[in-house]
């Protein structure tokens, strides 16, 4: 008995995670179906759930670039630079132990993503660190880009971690938008915006799409070939995502790199552009980060990086490396969730406790919390 219980505990040391991920089915193809029941689930609370989708649809219109410009329409300036496409409606899919146990409206269908993008292009990020092209996320981008964009007493400051968290306060332009003209203050005015006091980096956290988009342009410099060229190679190929989803950037984010013209991705739809992929390859990576970056036995990325992308930053403690943290915005959500999330109602939430991924397309987000509640009442 003894040796049995040594030889678990040291098996268990050599294999790290693997016992655990093993138990997880991965989609090779289509993806496998299972009932509810399988699993404990009560199919009707889970159809409940589904029924009520309908009544929990994003309220703002189908025409997503009325969406976009009645949305953002206080920012001086503010323009669509990017494709944009209409919307379709509800969807989604609850996915446990990999497997589908419900799923509601077209899942292959492609829409617009918005901001879950910024979960993507974190990943950018981490890979970057794997291959060591980022030494370490502390060094300043000066070290990295030279170009102009991280001069000044200010931004000369500025990290990859102020970067990720979004607590950068970077100063500038950057195709043709400013960073104090992104989603202003509801008080005061250009001027009083304009020039406002700076403060440190590190700070204060400041959703800010201009200093989303300089860590895409950024990491363009590292990687030295178009982003969504890694993410196909690095990600969505190995895990068997669909040829369907693009990621953009803006009519005018284009540069030369190695003296090759590349276009900059930006990390939403705020101005157009972003990721635009269908429910069922969302839930495939959502998968993946369920599984600490494992795929079916293959590690497409540090199991570290994930304790990275979950640790509250200093300025915000509801968020880490461009994915949302248990906080006022969903309290539904366990101690140990994180979750992308995307103007419109668009989610990828990951459980681990759970064992857990659920998709949410135009879901609005004054629902949102309520439905995560009733599916978390559902899978116990």
């Amino acid at each position: 008995m003894i040796f049995r219980i040594f030889f678990l505990v040291v098996l268990s040391f050599f294999m790290g995670d693997e016992i655990v991920l093993g138990q997880n089915y991965f989609p090779s193809g289509e993806w496998e179906r299972k009932a509810p029941a399988e699993f404990g689930i009560d199919v009707q609370q889970l159809n409940q759930i589904i029924d009520s989708t309908a009544a929990f649809e994003y309220k703002g219109p189908k025409d997503l670039s009325q969406a976009i410009l009645k949305g953002f329409e206080r920012e001086p300036y503010h323009k669509i630079l990017g494709p944009v496409k209409e919307r379709g409606g509800p969807a989604g899919m609850i996915i446990k132990d990999g497997y589908v146990i419900a799923e509601w409206g077209d899942t292959k269908r492609v829409d617009m993503s918005f901001s879950v993008t910024k979960s993507y292009l974190s990943t950018m990020a981490g890979l970057a660190l794997d291959a060591g092209l980022i030494k370490n996320l502390e060094d300043p981008l000066k070290n990295y880009v030279w170009d102009g964009h991280f001069d000044g007493r200010h931004n000369s400051k500025i990290n990859w971690d102020h970067l990720l968290t979004q607590s950068s306060d970077w100063s500038g332009q950057l195709w043709g938008g400013y960073d104090w003209n992104d989603r202003p203050p509801r008080t005061g005015d250009i001027d009083d915006w304009r020039f406002r006091k700076l403060v440190a980096p590190g700070t204060v956290m400041e959703y800010n799409d201009v200093r989303v988009n300089l860590l895409a342009y950024s990491l363009l410099q590292v990687w030295r070939k178009p982003l969504p060229m890694v993410l196909k190679e690095k990600i969505m190929d190995p895990i068997g995502a669909s040829p369907t989803w693009r990621w953009f950037g803006y009519e005018n984010s284009w540069t030369n790199v190695d003296g090759l013209q590349m276009q900059s991705v930006s990390g939403g739809g705020h101005s157009g552009g972003g990721i635009f992929m269908n429910t069922e390859d969302h839930a495939r990576y959502g998968l993946l980060f369920l599984n600490k970056g494992n795929w079916n036995g293959q590690q497409l990325f540090s199991k570290n990086w994930i304790e990275k992308i979950t640790r509250p930053s200093a300025a915000e403690n509801a968020y880490g490396y461009l994915w949302w943290l248990p906080g006022k915005r969903m309290t539904n959500l366990s101690k140990n969730g994180y979750y992308a999330a995307g103007f419109g109602g668009n989610y990828i939430i990951i459980e681990p406790d759970k064992n857990l991924v659920v998709v949410l397309r135009w879901c609005d987000p004054s629902n949102t919390n309520k439905l995560l509640g009733m599916i978390q009442e559902a899978v116990k």
